[in-house]
């Protein structure tokens, strides 16, 4: 039996809570924040990339909410400042990272590491693997093959990733 994961709890510097309606406009500026990269090289004028932006904001969320409607978002804050999401849905078969981001400004600072002990530590805790899907050029795969994460066979654009549970030592 798995313990449910927890409305709201502080990380070190981050504090996670779950995310409101009144978080929509933070988060969709996070998506756009995420794609930035990709939307660069396309050339468009940035209204077009906001309306883009927009309508797979929305497509993304509908998604996320009829494959894992158990799923727990959460609002990343530091400081009190809102800095990313991560999305996690406890199934019966994983823990699974539905989503994890942060805005540009934010990474590279060991707050994905941060999140993703904490997820590893539950996990092992439940005695539960932990998968998610990672797009192949994104350099977080780096942390989560650390983490000991192993790649699965895939055929779509994403790598699906799973970290078995390791044993917890007893407590001396």
């Amino acid at each position: 039996m798995h313990s449910e994961l927890p409305a709201a709890l502080r990380l070190g510097s981050l504090q996670l809570r779950q995310a409101q309606a009144s978080d929509t406009a933070f988060l969709r500026a996070l998506y756009r924040d995420v794609r930035s990269d990709e939307l660069a090289v396309t050339g468009w004028p940035p209204e077009a990339m906001d309306a883009f932006c927009q309508s797979q904001f929305d497509f993304q969320s509908q998604h996320y909410r009829s494959y894992y409607p158990e799923a727990v978002h959460y609002l990343v804050e530091r400081d009190g400042l809102p800095v990313g999401r991560l999305i996690v849905d406890d199934s019966p078969d994983a823990l699974r990272v539905v989503d994890i981001s942060l805005m540009a400004t934010q990474r590279g600072q060991g707050l994905g590491s941060l999140l993703m002990h904490w997820l590893c530590e539950r996990a092992d805790a439940q005695w539960q693997p932990l998968a998610l899907s990672v797009e192949p050029q994104n350099r977080a795969r780096h942390l989560y093959l650390r983490l000991g994460f192993v790649q699965l066979p895939s055929d779509g654009l994403y790598w699906t990733m799973r970290r078995e549970p390791t044993k917890m030592e007893p407590a001396e």
